[in-house]
């Protein structure tokens, strides 16, 4: 036998019409349909009974033999609603003894019960009834609060909503809106670059790392600290250098912010890599052969930078000519630290392939 099974997850026919689920048979469940209808002729669930005998008669009228129920949640959609609808389709299938069942539907509120329904009998279809003037607008409105669910999507989403609130908020009462808007902008475009690279996940990932380090006395911690101070020391040389340089461009300042902060910059890249490298040696009692490759690319990517700081000072008039020789040095001493590294890593590879022995070849 096969069963027709409408859902009514949140129990408007229980609450409008006095009617207590399941309602079993074809007259039971027209006469709950035109009482529904009635009582609330806007409520979709009614189309969604309506089909359901529709589809029973469908099927009857083809030979089969069927029978059609609707199943009652409650109010409160949720564990208690669910739990009502499966105890009441057990009661049906005790009753009825299907074998399969076809499920009628009016949104995605009720389809979120079809793995309920499957865990007891075959479904061989399901019928989506649409109705024009709120189907879209309730299937929408169930997308969304089943998306906002998600912990990582809120975060993502109405964090940033609520920062916008706030910031908003508190300038306005402190009579610098526009300072408010100007510190909105800029830290809305931090959270964009900070979500186009997960750079967010990055610094939850240091923060645990970091945890760990603690609890486990690992000297990691000491030099990720001191890296983590000596881009602060940076950034503060930097600012110093630019909120000093008085009388002179924006890019020219901007030009005293890099050339003070690079070299902090360098600096703490080459202590985080040492602090790396420390960690596996103690971890694995080698030193790690990466090492080399990585402080080299640092140096010669901080000596290139560097040298391009210089080379806009003199494109800019800044500095005389006199420098040209330093930053054309700077630059191709950079540049060679660089290509460098490629080439240690590339030897590093290939010692490491000609380490490993072949697999031994099969006689046919």
């Amino acid at each position: 036998m096969r069963l027709v099974v409408c859902i009514d997850r949140d129990d408007d026919i229980g609450r409008k019409t006095k009617i207590d689920g399941p309602v079993v048979g074809r007259a039971a469940v027209l006469d709950a349909a035109v009482r529904l209808g009635t009582v609330d002729p806007e409520d979709t669930d009614t189309n969604a009974v309506f089909a359901a005998v529709s589809l029973y008669d469908e099927l009857h009228d083809a030979g089969e033999e069927c029978e059609v129920c609707v199943l009652t949640g409650a109010a409160k959609v949720g564990i208690v609603s669910d739990r009502r609808v499966a105890e009441q389709f057990d009661r049906v299938l005790n009753e009825v003894h299907a074998s399969s069942v076809y499920l009628v539907s009016d949104g995605a509120e009720d389809e979120y019960l079809y793995p309920i329904i499957a865990s007891r009998v075959r479904i061989d279809g399901v019928r989506r009834v649409l109705v024009r003037q709120s189907q879209s607008l309730e299937s929408t409105y169930y997308t969304l609060v089943r998306a906002l669910k998600d912990p990582k999507l809120r975060a993502k989403t109405i964090l940033p909503f609520a920062f916008v609130l706030l910031i908003l908020g508190f300038a306005a009462a402190g009579g610098v809106l526009l300072w408010g808007v100007i510190g909105l902008a800029i830290l809305l475009g931090v959270y964009l670059i900070f979500w186009t690279f997960d750079i967010d996940e990055t610094i939850i990932e240091a923060v645990r790392s970091a945890s760990t380090d603690i609890r486990q006395g690992s000297v990691a911690f000491g030099f990720g600290l001191f890296t983590i101070a000596l881009v602060g020391v940076g950034f503060l040389e930097g600012y110093n250098l630019y909120t000093g340089g008085a009388g002179v461009s924006p890019l020219e300042r901007l030009l005293l912010f890099l050339q003070a902060a690079l070299i902090w910059w360098v600096a703490a890249a080459l202590v985080a890599e040492t602090g790396r490298a420390v960690r596996r040696l103690i971890a694995h009692g080698r030193f790690p052969r990466s090492f080399v490759v990585a402080t080299t690319s640092v140096l010669g990517i901080g000596l290139v930078s560097y040298g391009i700081v210089f080379l806009v000072r003199f494109l800019e008039g800044i500095t005389n000519s006199s420098d040209v020789p330093f930053l054309a040095g700077l630059i191709v001493v950079g540049l060679g630290l660089v290509i460098g590294a490629g080439v240690i890593q590339q030897h590093f590879r290939a010692a490491a392939r000609a380490a490993t022995p072949s697999p031994p070849m099969s006689s046919g």
